[in-house]
């Protein structure tokens, strides 16, 4: 059995300023968001983690940096945050007002509709982030891993896994640097057992 310890990275700037859609754009932490993933590093201080993963975006891997302790993070563009297309810098309240279609349509169904009309859709978010996991799973079938994404890729994947509709998936919470554990058997069933933990 493979244990996987998600997280969402630390705050950032975007986060704080009216929830930005951060997207690709490549910006680092706050101070919060460095102290948010210091208190992770203390609650999972008892882990030993067989490999530490990463987005390639800074946000995502020096929280994986801090919190287990170790510049040895492997970065996967798998992890990439969704890219949000014309969405990206922009809070919800002002992309809505300036094509409230496009937010219709991303909202009724993801897995078609680009998100900010040139980003990603939610399939090809899911078919990346499984294809990743699938790969670690053959590459670790027992222990613990840990890995460091971003909000949308998360859970949309969580959706994924727990057969929910992909149109349901910001009915999941992913807290910046809250722990996510779930399992993969050797055959790939997926068990949730924390969800948005801050142990």
């Amino acid at each position: 059995m493979l244990n996987i310890y998600l997280l969402r990275h630390g705050e950032t700037s975007y986060n704080a300023d009216g929830n930005r859609y951060c997207g690709r754009t490549d910006i680092g932490l706050t101070l919060k968001g460095r102290q948010q993933a210091e208190a992770v590093r203390q609650q999972l201080q008892s882990i030993s983690f067989d490999a530490v993963y990463s987005s390639p975006l800074e946000r995502a891997y020096y929280t994986a940096c801090i919190t287990s302790g170790s510049d040895q993070v492997t970065k996967d563009a798998r992890l990439i945050e969704l890219d949000f297309g014309l969405w990206e810098g922009k809070t919800r309240e002002e992309f809505i007002a300036e094509d409230p279609e496009i937010w219709a349509g991303w909202v009724l169904n993801p897995e078609l509709t680009r998100a900010g009309q040139t980003g990603e859709n939610a399939a090809e978010v899911v078919f990346r982030v499984a294809d990743f996991f699938q790969e670690i799973l053959g590459k670790y079938r027992h222990g613990n891993v840990l890995v460091v994404a971003h909000n949308g890729i998360n859970r949309l994947y969580l959706a994924a896994q727990l057969g929910m509709p992909l149109a349901n998936y910001r009915r999941i919470v992913q807290e910046n640097s809250a722990v996510t554990l779930f399992s993969l058997s050797g055959e790939g069933e997926f068990s949730l057992k924390l969800l948005n933990s801050k142990i």
